[in-house]
Parts: structure tokens; C-alpha cells; sequence
């Protein structure tokens, strides 16, 4: 049996962490957590913005290209089909990266789906895909949903 003097010294010994003093750290890091969660989620959405712009930008170049190879006409469809002639100008249909995260409870717009308007149409409501317009080469992401800067998504390219 150990004397009181012999018990004090074999505690001096043990080595670990007291439960107080791990409470602690996992109260730090839930609040680190909870403050760069969503920070990182914003990250994202940005990355995502920057992609869809890129995008964009990249079915315009084909288009305007179809247009400077075509005699001053537009393509009717941006559809990637092999058989069509517009394909060797954008292989495949890039998509529309952007989730609408920013507004609660608005649809995506998400998706590579092309829509096609009548004449100089922009979009009006919170749709999916691209918009296009074949009689101006007009391409708009078609939503009009806000991004983080509180643009909406159909004016991708004319700010």
C-alpha cells in the first residue's frame, strides 16, 4: 500500500489531459469550424461563378468564330452533334457551374442544357442552362438568379 507522500508523486507522473482541458479544445475547434465552414462554402461558389464565366466565354468564341467562317451568319443551334457543322468549333457543351447558393431556396441553374429565344429575349425568370438567342449570336446563362456580388446570372459576360 502506498503512503500519502508515495501517492502524490506517482500523480506527478502520469502524463494526459484532464477532461476540462479537452472540453476546451473541442470548444475552440467547433468555433473554428463553424466560422470557416461557411467561408469555405462562399470559396466555392465563387471558384464556380469564375468557371461558368469561362464558360461563357468560351461557346461565344465558337460562335463568333462559326459566325466569321459562315458569311455573317449565326449558328441556329449550339448543339455538339458531329453531324453539324458547329461541333468543330466547341467539341462539347461546357456547363453552367454556378448552384445559386446565395439566395435561399433558389433553384440551380445548373446544367448544359440550351434553351433557344426569339429575338434578343433575355432571360426572365430563375431557369436552368443556357439561353440563346440564334438571329443576334446572344448567350446568356438563363437565370436571373443572384450571384455573390448580387448580379443575376443572365448578365455573366456583359458587366
Amino acid at each position: 500500500m502506498l503512503n500519502p507522500k508515495d501517492k502524490f508523486l506517482f500523480r506527478l507522473k502520469q502524463k494526459g489531459f484532464t477532461l476540462i482541458e479537452l472540453m476546451i479544445v473541442v470548444a475552440i475547434l467547433a468555433t473554428l469550424a463553424a466560422i470557416a465552414i461557411p467561408k469555405f462554402t462562399l470559396i466555392i461558389e465563387k471558384s464556380r461563378e469564375g468557371s461558368t464565366k469561362g464558360n461563357l466565354g468560351a461557346i461565344r468564341s465558337a460562335a463568333s468564330l462559326y459566325y466569321g467562317n459562315s458569311n455573317a451568319v449565326w449558328p441556329t443551334t449550339l448543339g455538339c452533334d458531329p453531324n453539324f457543322s458547329f461541333s468543330i468549333y466547341l467539341g462539347n457543351m461546357p456547363p453552367v457551374e454556378v448552384t445559386g447558393v446565395f439566395i435561399n431556396g433558389a433553384p440551380s441553374p445548373s446544367g448544359t442544357n440550351v434553351t433557344y429565344t426569339p429575338y434578343q429575349i433575355a432571360p426572365t425568370s430563375s431557369g436552368n442552362g443556357w439561353l440563346y438567342d440564334s438571329s443576334a449570336g446572344h448567350i446568356y446563362v438563363n437565370s436571373t438568379v443572384q450571384d455573390s456580388k448580387g448580379i443575376s446570372f443572365s448578365y455573366y459576360g456583359f458587366e
